[in-house]
């Protein structure tokens, strides 16, 4: 399976529940963390929710 390595890049600060709900569901909350995650649909949703927040790129596993 494909992994994913997301970095957040932007602060959460002026964003809504939902935002920082996804962040921390990601295992990110703060500006410079990475984390490596699965590539799965429940995972994708996440990262559109706080797309304009973090990069994203597909690593080999």
């Amino acid at each position: 399976m494909a992994k994913l390595k997301i970095t957040q890049v932007r602060s959460k600060i002026g964003g809504n529940r939902k935002q920082h709900a996804a962040l921390a569901s990601l295992g990110l909350g703060r500006i410079g963390k990475s984390v490596i995650r699965d590539d799965r649909p429940e995972v994708r949703g996440q990262i559109n929710v706080v797309a304009h927040l973090v990069t994203v790129e597909e690593v080999s596993s």
